[in-house]
């Protein structure tokens, strides 16, 4: 079957889905008004409420909640179960269940003075919901700030070819953000230059390698998330995102291209086996695809980071509904190209050896990413060693992205917990990152995130559980339609609860696990205490609140 024609049948449902099931979620759910104020314009504090151009904030957004996950988790979900399976749930949960529940968090904390998710369910649930919700939150960010800075720190020392154009795109960023956001130079010209000032550093990173151990990267790497979670936005996480979103954009538009040039035939089986060495299809699929379906993250992207700097709500739908959809089509061009041009059976493909699938899988995800992009971008004049480097690059670049996006959120989260309220020490980002970056950092010491990471991605989809929950609590509060994020979230939580029993009952307690049995089993009573909540909360009538209040 060719791999091109898939992926323009796809891409081509993701664009008509943008415009058919977005557009119904703004006409019976948000209800735009882009006279209203947005907390970005009412609460300007140049640090965090920042308001920015759609396309910059189009890049930061996508961006962090891009990272690894929609390139990992199809890979993952590739060699378990086949390509159809991951190709489905992608195509389906994107448009029905991502896309609506990144929108919808969004316009919620838009409409909530720019406040998290976990904020909203005090007012739109309960306090239980809130305190439940906040601490899973926090608990599951500093779990992927250690992953996510471990994976960085060892991806600088095993490739240090990437280090100088990963390190100097934060130079450059931090200039394009002073010159572009506060001497009003020119974006577009602004843009090239820095693009050409990244090429360049791509060129000579492959010349002049940066090495070092592990040891220093991972300290560099969190002192780095530190300082870029404490800066102001326009400083360094909105150019920085900004220009980073060009590298993913680039990457998905020219493997595009190339895909389409090169016309590859699936050589890879479309299914495999219901049940895998990871659990069945079901649940397993839904919690391995998390980034590129769904995923509980990105409401706290939306409503933690882009919220704050929304210029308008008519800029809503394309940030929050349309950064899904990109995703999506990213998801699927990883689908595409590691089943066609890369080898099942581990034969040559094209006269080319070593693109057999299992055996890059063995070195990582991310040799098996840059090796299948590379090969497709051959066809456009680019050597496989430079294609398969930038795949390597980008991937890193967005790794890099949310890890300081997370401690920044979880800066949010506590100043909003225990800060306003409470006054003192909680108010401060310094004490509040700098607590969130020292933790981290020492999960990652004793490699102490192991123990507790093969539950994160069943806790990741309980989170887009919850927040699809209190986003129904809230626009249901409001007169919105509250089917359109009820029945994605009672599939998600449906999912999760499975996904807990089944690596509980059949991977734990056999395994005499029990840190991961008391984690599963405490999570899956969190899920349905917030459920119950939402359930009290919504079988009434709604509340004489009216349309959902417009801005601030």
């Amino acid at each position: 079957m060719n791999a091109a024609f898939i992926m323009l049948f796809g891409a081509a449902w993701l664009v008509f889905a943008y415009f058919w099931y977005g557009g119904k979620i703004n006409k019976h759910v948000v209800r735009p008004n882009n006279d209203a104020p947005t907390p970005s314009n009412a609460l300007n504090d140049g640090r965090d409420y920042v308001p920015t151009k759609t396309g910059v904030l189009f890049g930061h957004h996508f961006s962090s909640i891009a990272g690894a996950g929609p390139i990992i988790g199809p890979i993952l979900a590739f060699a378990l179960f086949g390509w159809l399976p991951a190709l489905i749930w992608i195509l389906v949960g994107t448009v029905f269940m991502g896309a609506v529940h990144d929108y919808t968090s969004l316009m919620a904390s838009v409409r909530s003075k720019g406040v998290s998710i976990v904020e909203i369910a005090e007012k739109s649930v309960s306090r239980t919901a809130r305190n439940i919700f906040a601490i899973f939150v926090w608990v599951a960010l500093v779990l992927v700030q250690a992953v996510f800075g471990d994976l960085t720190a060892k991806t600088f020392a095993e490739k240090p070819e990437i280090v100088l154009p990963t390190l100097g795109l934060v130079a450059i960023a931090l200039f394009f953000g002073y010159f572009v956001f506060r001497r009003n130079f020119n974006t577009i010209a602004g843009t090239v230059i820095a693009l050409a000032g990244l090429g360049a550093l791509i060129y000579f990173g492959n010349r002049f390698p940066i090495a070092a151990s592990y040891e220093f990267w991972l300290i560099f790497v969190f002192i780095y998330a530190f300082i870029a979670a404490t800066l102001p936005v326009w400083t360094l996480l909105q150019p920085r995102d900004y220009l980073s979103n060009f590298l993913l954009i680039g990457g998905v538009g020219f493997g595009f291209l190339g895909l389409m040039l090169l016309q590859p035939e699936i050589n890879a089986p479309a299914f495999i086996s219901f049940n895998s060495k990871s659990g069945p299809l079901f649940p397993i699929l839904f919690i391995t695809v998390a980034c590129g379906a769904v995923s509980g993250f990105h409401s706290l992207v939306s409503s933690g980071t882009s919220s704050k700097q929304l210029r308008t709500e008519a800029d809503g739908k394309k940030i929050g509904y349309g950064a899904m959809l990109t995703e999506g089509g990213l998801a699927l061009l990883v689908i595409m190209i590691i089943s066609s041009v890369l080898s099942w059976d581990g034969s040559a493909i094209g006269g080319v050896t070593g693109v057999g699938f299992h055996e890059l899988l063995g070195q990582s995800a991310n040799i098996v990413f840059g090796t299948a992009l590379g090969q497709v971008l051959v066809p456009l004049g680019i050597p496989l060693a430079i294609g398969t480097a930038f795949g390597v690059l980008m991937l890193n670049a967005f790794i890099l992205t949310t890890l300081d996006t997370t401690v920044r959120l979880n800066r949010y989260i506590v100043q909003e917990t225990l800060g306003v309220s409470k006054g003192g020490i909680f108010k401060n980002p310094y004490i509040t990152a700098g607590t969130s970056v020292i933790l981290a950092y020492t999960l990652c010491l004793g490699n102490g995130y192991q123990a507790l990471w093969p539950v994160f991605g069943a806790s990741n989809q309980l989170i887009a559980a919850l927040a699809l929950f209190v986003a129904t609590a809230y626009w249901f509060g409001h007169k919105g339609n509250k089917w359109y994020t009820l029945i994605p979230g009672v599939f998600m939580l449906i999912v999760t609860e499975a996904a807990l029993i089944y690596q509980l009952g059949w991977l734990y307690v056999p395994k005499g696990e029990w840190l991961l049995s008391v984690v599963s089993v405490v999570l899956m009573i969190l899920g349905f205490v917030v459920a119950y909540e939402v359930y009290r909360k919504t079988s009434g009538v709604p509340s004489d609140a009216g349309p959902a209040e417009a801005g601030i």
